[in-house]
């Protein structure tokens, strides 16, 4: 007779799928708590954004829901004046081609500007 069957303890899901999901989500609470712009603007943007991709349906927090929160914090800071909308895309560019050429596992690199870039 064998005893009571212990169940092993369920790991919990991960909050983020991707490490970068985390860090814009970071981002973007941090920007709110230092004043940059009110929880309910940020809202009622984001909200805008998922409704032009039209995405009304429940998302898991996954990657199309995080590339509506980066798109809407990219053009908020834009129409502030924080961040230029093409320096944005420009940064943006290097990191997919830093990430595209850098062999799994190992950390992503930005490659330091030229002096002609700087």
């Amino acid at each position: 007779m064998s005893g009571p069957k212990t169940l092993a303890p369920e790991r919990p899901e991960p909050a983020f799928e991707q490490p970068w999901h985390a860090q814009v989500f970071a981002l973007t609470v941090h920007l709110n708590e230092s004043g940059a712009f009110s929880w309910t603007d940020w809202v009622a943007r984001f909200s805008a954004t998922l409704r032009r991709h039209g995405l009304g349906r429940d998302l898991n927090g996954g990657e199309d829901y995080f590339a509506a929160w980066l798109e809407t914090l990219e053009h908020y800071l834009a129409e502030a004046g924080t961040v230029a909308a093409q320096g944005a895309e420009d940064m943006r560019l290097k990191w997919e081609a830093a990430y595209l050429a850098t062999p799994h596992g190992q950390p992503v690199q930005l490659e330091e500007p030229s002096a002609q870039e700087s």
